[in-house]
């Protein structure tokens, strides 16, 4: 879809454990600023994508539990940073830009993210973190009895993701890994691997994609979707496991 293009109103509304469980209550404390963060992860995750559009202010509202004004003035300013666009008229609304922004611009203010070294502490720490939820997270899903409608939703992430041209390809891995969570079927997961995905797209946007490894990473992606809809629960998590070591390696040799 493009911001020319009319909604798809199913398509808008589609229900998703990633976005229920990002969409969530903020703290009372740092309503805006809360508000702001979990929308910039709801669109850098992918659970909104580029050209979809986000739910109406008064959902938003509802959902994070705060008020129209807190939701209309995070919504400015992801507008003025470049994240959203607000379209009026019968298929009007708020839409993620086709074109997002790139990592560490800055923020929704508009400063910049300052650098910072990373330690092997903190590396060791949120990699660690990542293995064990993904790899019980697989290992949870290729144990259930998945629908035909689940089974098909897991099988276009991956080749959205298997597809995806350069500039796109991290928020569609992130889709991608997200519905593999959501298929556990523990929505209190979800939160989880979304908080922890977010630290490490932190660490990847900081070094080169290349393609080769694109390339790898999509074949890995298989092996976990294969093992999954085969109801293969140590395979799925030996897939999962294979798959984060070789972005632990990237990561440590470029940032450690």
């Amino acid at each position: 879809m493009t911001d020319g293009a009319p909604p798809d109103p199913a398509e808008a509304e589609r229900p998703s454990i990633a976005s229920d469980a990002l969409l969530r209550p903020v703290r009372a404390g740092n309503a805006f600023e809360d508000t702001v963060g979990r929308l910039l992860q709801t669109i850098r995750l992918g659970v909104v994508a580029p050209g979809e559009a986000l739910p109406p202010e008064r959902d938003l509202a509802v959902r994070f539990a705060v008020s129209r004004d807190t939701v209309r003035d995070a919504l400015r300013s992801l507008a003025d940073a470049g994240y959203v666009v607000s379209r009026r008229g019968r298929y009007g609304g708020t839409f993620v830009c086709d074109v997002l922004p790139p990592a560490g611009a800055g923020s929704a203010a508009g400063a910049a993210e300052p650098s910072r070294e990373v330690s092997a502490a903190e590396l060791d720490d949120v990699l660690g973190l990542r293995e064990l939820l993904e790899t019980g997270a697989a290992r949870a899903a290729a144990a259930r009895s998945l629908s035909a409608a689940d089974r098909e939703a897991l099988w276009d992430s991956l080749r959205e993701c298997r597809g995806a041209p350069p500039e796109d390809y991290r928020r569609l891995d992130s889709r991608l890994h997200l519905a593999v969570g959501e298929l556990a079927g523990i929505p209190s997961l979800v939160p989880l691997l979304a908080d922890s995905r977010t630290r490490v797209n932190d660490f990847l946007d900081r070094i080169p994609l290349l393609e080769p490894n694109i390339a790898h990473s999509d074949q890995q992606h298989e092996a976990i979707v294969l093992a999954i809809l085969t109801g293969d629960p140590d395979g799925a998590a030996a897939a999962v496991r294979e798959h984060l070591a070789g972005t632990a390696a990237l990561l440590r040799g470029f940032l450690a």
